[in-house]
């Protein structure tokens, strides 16, 4: 049994990178548009995409949390931890995919597979 590693190209680089630092700004819609349209293109930008997306996903959630819970006043703390925790991430994700590495995001609900 072989495995066979590509390298993806730089335009399939610079993609994945837009795809992850897109969700700092516009959630869930940039990975979700990429993964739509390049999955089948591009098995590292597929793949990406897909992980960017599900981060976005989980991000929202715990917006959505955040959002229920500052009735209690807890959420507007938890609103900003999980906005720098975005931000942190999906810049990680980018300098890595800049490098042509495959990002995992630590605490992502894989909802698509």
């Amino acid at each position: 049994m072989s495995i066979e590693i590509t390298v993806p190209s730089s335009d399939d680089k610079n993609i994945a990178t837009v795809t992850h630092l897109g969700g700092t700004v516009f959630s869930f819609i940039p990975s979700l548009i990429v993964w739509i349209l390049k999955k089948d293109d591009s098995a590292y930008i597929g793949d990406q995409a897909k992980e960017a997306l599900n981060f976005q996903i989980t991000m929202l959630i715990a917006q959505f949390i955040a959002g229920v819970l500052v009735v209690i006043l807890v959420g507007f703390l938890l609103m900003g931890i999980i906005w720098l925790v975005n931000i942190v991430f999906c810049i990680i994700a980018a300098i890595s995919t800049s490098k042509g590495e495959t990002y995992r995001y630590p605490f992502a609900l894989r909802l698509i597979n």
